[in-house]
């Protein structure tokens, strides 16, 4: 069975950097999309950043582009959201998804992605 475990979550200030990472495994790492989504506190999960199951193609959600990094490493099944210059709008649970469609685009929609994590805490203080 398909495994998502984030982790790397918790608190730094605003204008700070976190990095959070998601180990994977049941599953082909390697022939998956990967992607990041996050929830507010009394909003809706959205789309945070994907990277292509070859990892040539990446996109992100304009709130963080620019800012936020996604990469994987496919000798460890894992994949990485790296986040800079923090706000406290970042502030959330941070969930990483995969895709098993082959799409040289990484998909954005969450009913696009058939494995997700439990979640990880990311706390942004003013």
């Amino acid at each position: 069975q398909a495994r998502l475990t984030e982790s790397g979550g918790g608190s730094v200030q605003t204008g700070g950097s976190l990095k959070v990472s998601c180990a994977t495994s049941g599953f082909n790492f390697r022939s998956y999309a990967m992607a990041w989504f996050r929830q507010a506190p009394g909003k809706e999960r959205e789309f945070v950043g994907a990277i292509s199951w070859s990892g040539g193609g990446t996109r992100y959600a304009d709130p963080v582009k620019g800012r936020f990094s996604i990469s994987r490493d496919n000798a460890k099944n894992t994949v990485y959201l790296e986040m800079n210059s923090l706000k406290p709008e970042d502030a959330g649970v941070y969930y990483c998804a995969a895709d098993r469609r082959l799409n040289q685009i990484p998909s954005a929609y969450q009913a696009d992605y058939d494995y997700w994590g439990q979640g990880t805490q990311v706390t942004v203080s003013p």
